[in-house]
């Protein structure tokens, strides 16, 4: 398959490409496009077949459920049974924006978008393009991430074309992605709202507008291969370079320390890197080391971690060491993407 890539400017995306993205989706193609969190790749949701297709390019269990994506409120109607109470004040407070929606599915819903449970993840993202794709498709697009599953999911366009070139129909180049890390996932079907997936939308921000919201035990759990995942991202290893990566978890001075101590005693022939930050970028022995962000400002390693990690794999890099933040706010989705990177393998210091 001959993949098109195109640039289209995000603030004011031009007609003509989302008219051409649009006739892709409706005709039952895929296409990656732009959206404020990572780059989705969209088929139309309600098409049995195109929807097959995502996880076909991306090599995704079928039993991993896929979020929707819609352009309006009103376009709810024909994914879910009815809106909780809940649902309608959150839909107020963040959308459109990075939280998706777990909902009573329609029967209009494919059981492939669902993987078999009763629910559906609806999103209405921010992002200009997304939503001007979404308006001139005139149909809810599927859209998980634009990667290889179990890669590190995708925030610039030659990201997705890393992975998917030659898989997919197009891919629409908007630019650098905002947020970086995937929606928060939030199952409304209870009477508390439960976490399913951490995003940039977080626990703090969810209970100042709803009260109490409790977190899925699977957010922190390894793999379980007896789990059934109600979100994107709960039951397989995720967002994974090809090195292998080491978490140091503790105070930040034992980590410095700790992952000094670590790279000294690996081989000379070794390619090993160190996840930095700005803060202690200074302290490290001399080795390939990025900086991911600045723990005073967890957006900005929230919007840099899947591009490290994918850089790390485009210097060779072999073994990586990664410092841990505290998991508060957004630090909860930050560590959530790491950990499942690395399989859970932490130090803890």
């Amino acid at each position: 398959m001959e993949t098109k890539m195109v640039v289209v400017d995000k603030e004011t995306p031009d007609e003509r490409v989302i008219q051409e993205a649009a006739k892709i989706l409706q005709t039952g193609g895929l296409v990656a496009f732009p959206t404020e969190t990572v780059y989705g790749l969209g088929a139309h949701a309600l098409d049995p077949k195109a929807v097959e297709g995502i996880f076909a390019a991306k090599g995704r269990p079928s039993d991993n459920p896929l979020i929707v994506h819609i352009a309006h409120t009103k376009e709810l109607a024909a994914l879910v049974a009815f809106v909780p109470p809940l649902a309608e004040v959150l839909i107020q407070a963040f959308w459109p924006g990075p939280l998706t929606l777990v909902l009573p599915k329609s029967i209009q819903v494919p059981t492939e978008i669902s993987a078999g449970l009763p629910t559906v993840g609806v999103r209405f993202p921010q992002n200009p393009v997304a939503q001007a794709l979404i308006r001139a498709a005139g149909i809810p697009i599927a859209a998980p991430s634009a990667n290889i599953s179990g890669r590190p999911s995708p925030t610039q366009a030659f990201h997705v074309a890393e992975d998917l070139y030659g898989k997919i129909d197009m891919i629409m180049d908007g630019g650098a992605t905002e947020v970086g890390l995937e929606s928060t996932v939030l199952d409304v079907t209870g009477a508390i709202p439960i976490i399913l997936r951490p995003g940039g939308i977080t626990k703090e921000m969810l209970e100042a507008v709803v009260g109490r919201v409790d977190i899925d035990p699977a957010i922190l759990a390894k793999y379980d291969e007896t789990l059934v995942p109600k979100a994107p991202g709960m039951k397989y290893t995720h967002y994974a370079p090809k090195a292998k990566i080491t978490i140091v978890e503790g105070a930040l001075d034992r980590i410095v320390e700790e992952i000094n101590k670590q790279v000294k005693n690996q081989p000379s022939n070794k390619k090993i890197g160190i996840m930095a930050t700005t803060q202690t970028q200074a302290l490290y022995v001399e080795c390939l080391m990025l900086v991911v962000g600045d723990r005073s400002h967890p957006e900005t390693i929230a919007a840099n971690l899947f591009a490290i990690l994918r850089q790390f794999d485009q210097l060779g890099i072999e073994h990586v060491y990664a410092e841990s933040l505290p998991q508060t706010a957004l630090g909860m989705a930050i560590m959530n993407r790491l950990q499942k990177a690395a399989g859970y393998d932490i130090i803890k210091v």
